[in-house]
């Protein structure tokens, strides 16, 4: 069903995939007039990337909305953005190749969410995952896909579905029961870096990049995820 609201549009989307390729899902959530969620989809992919879960989400969140209402899209996912505003016209030019003269990947999303960009007023606005007092619209997007990733069911308010549940309070932490492996002392933290690249950790939470992230057993993830699998 196409979404028809107010004179402008605000909306964020997100994909998450739990194993980054694993259990995928995608997203969608457009707000109120206080911005705050208000209508939102969300549907499973079976196996795949972090990558095609959010290139889903704007595909499908651009099929929902009128075309002829301007757009606001609110994403954490710097690929995904980059790759429909910045790299898009470069691979276009040369047949759908990269700049290394490689195919470009998820070349048939890439394509359906040009052609449902085309005569339409669409601004992107990144925003940062998992802040204090972050984007409420991003927030809601980003549970709803890990959600749909872990269930693998579709959900949305034409559904009738709850609200997706919050994330893991990151105050869970004093709960601790022993310091990462490797590690000596009870109050030990775990190795961490800054992230070169925007990115998702196990818990289904996304990271962005210049975030502190620790070493995994499956990858890499928030510091405090880390510390919990000790």
């Amino acid at each position: 069903m196409i979404v028809r609201m107010r004179e402008r549009v605000v909306a964020a989307c997100d994909g998450a995939s739990k194993g980054n390729p694993g259990p995928a899902g995608w997203a969608w959530v457009v707000s109120d007039d206080a911005e705050t969620p208000a209508r939102w989809e969300a549907g499973p992919l079976g196996r795949a990337t972090n990558n095609v879960a959010e290139l889903t989400a704007l595909e499908r969140l651009l099929s929902a909305i009128d075309p002829a209402l301007p757009l606001e899209i609110r994403m954490d996912s710097q690929y995904a953005m980059k790759a429909v505003t910045t790299w898009l016209p470069g691979w276009k030019r040369n047949g759908w190749k990269t700049s290394a003269g490689k195919p470009v990947a998820n070349q048939e999303l890439v394509v359906r969410i040009d052609e449902l960009l085309d005569g339409r007023s669409v601004e992107f606005r990144y925003v940062a995952a998992h802040q204090v007092d972050g984007d409420p619209l991003n927030d809601f997007a980003d549970r709803a896909a890990s959600q749909a990733a872990s269930a693998q069911e579709p959900a949305g308010s034409g559904l009738g579905s709850p609200e997706p549940p919050a994330a893991p309070a990151v105050s869970a932490a004093p709960r601790r029961k022993a310091a990462p492996r490797g590690q000596g002392g009870g109050s030990a933290s775990p190795r961490t870096i800054k992230a070169k690249f925007p990115g998702r950790c196990g818990c289904g939470r996304s990271y962005a990049a210049g975030e502190s992230i620790a070493k995994h057993t499956q990858g890499w993830g928030h510091p405090e995820c880390r510390t919990a699998e000790a």
